[in-house]
């Protein structure tokens, strides 16, 4: 049985990853420090979907539910990070731990730093002293910043980053390659096109639409609703993820050309891929999805364009696709419908 490490298993997508790869025979062992960037019973909700009796969390302190086992950890520990690595012997470890959103990045750009640096050097180090498999690590489409080149590629140029936290998703692609070539890490970057389902954020647009709605409020829609999002659904996200957990990269890569140098594939045991669901949807669209699923109209406020967004996503995600053998399947109206039933349910009370 495979030993997964999954970082952020309290969060939205590490959630539905260790679901699924329990489900599919795994041995999951989940790491989150259960900030509070965003509601702490949400994320204490997922683990206790889980399994966990969520009374019992410590810190430093492992708890095991048959095949599944959690342990809240602070990236930036080192020294704790190193000590579960040599406990655990894992042999995968999926990176899902973050400081996400790009708006909170204009407000506290330290706490990116922290995270999003800091703690993915610290899983580096720990691989590097407890080598495992295959590193999957979470990038983001917003490294892709001022490219207007639709759809985007994972070669397209990623240095305009917009704000700190597409900044600190450049950052990790380069300190993965880094440690690809001294250490022969195998290292798998997924570039992320907003990703959306059931026990999604509430920083998260769909939770913030359904949240108004539900309560008859007004929400605002930015750039006057003129916006487009390659919306993928968290299910196929995940066994994306879980396809790819088999399959790291190796050394000499035919594909790659040291003369025509490209972002996406290296010598080293190094690549990186757009994981999205190549199919943008207007962001009005997204919105009738959410009235139609609550059988109820929006109340809408449109205002300009935020600092650091971009008008649209859209992912070219064909290398992805022919790696793994998979394609997005879930319709729109039918991932927003599993969104706002979830919803209903976890907020029946409120």
């Amino acid at each position: 049985m495979k030993k997964v490490l999954i970082t952020g298993m309290a969060g939205f997508i590490g959630h539905h990853l260790a679901k699924l790869l329990v489900a599919s025979g795994y041995e999951v062992v989940g790491l989150d420090s259960i900030n509070d960037y965003y509601d702490v019973n949400l994320k204490l909700a997922r683990l206790k979907d889980l399994g966990f009796n969520t009374s019992d969390i410590e810190y430093n302190k492992l708890l095991k539910v048959e095949n599944n086992s959690f342990i809240k950890l602070d990236l930036t520990d080192l020294e704790n990070i190193k000590q579960l690595f040599k406990e655990q012997q894992f042999n995968y470890v999926v990176n899902l731990a973050a400081q996400a959103g790009v708006r909170y990045s204009l407000e506290n750009p330290q706490s990116y730093v922290d995270s999003n640096i800091t703690g993915f050097l610290n899983i580096l180090e720990s691989c590097r002293a407890y080598p495992v498999e295959h590193l999957v690590f979470a990038s983001s489409s917003s490294v892709y910043g001022l490219s207007e080149e639709i759809p985007f590629h994972e070669d397209n140029c990623t240095d305009h980053p917009l704000a700190m936290y597409a900044a600190s998703k450049k950052a990790n692609e380069m300190m993965a390659h880094s440690y690809a070539n001294l250490y022969n890490i195998p290292c798998t970057g997924l570039r992320f096109f907003t990703v959306y389902g059931p026990w999604g954020r509430p920083d998260m647009a769909l939770h913030i639409f359904t949240k108004a709605m539900v309560e008859d409020k007004e929400f605002e829609v930015f750039n006057n609703g003129d916006m487009s999002r390659d919306f993928t659904y968290v299910g196929d996200i995940v066994e994306s993820v879980k396809r790819l957990l088999p399959l790291a990269p190796k050394e000499n890569n035919p594909a790659f050309n040291p003369k025509k140098p490209t972002s996406s594939k290296s010598s080293k045991p190094y690549q990186l891929f757009n994981i999205g669901n190549n199919s943008p949807i207007a962001l009005m669209d997204f919105i009738k999805a959410i009235e139609k699923a609550l059988n109820k109209k929006g109340k809408i406020v449109f205002k300009p364009m935020q600092p650091g967004d971009v008008q649209s996503t859209y992912a070219n995600v064909e290398s992805l696709f022919k790696y793994i053998n998979f394609k997005p399947e879930t319709r729109l109206e039918d991932g927003v419908k599993a969104f706002v039933e979830k919803y209903l349910e976890l907020n029946k009370g409120s």
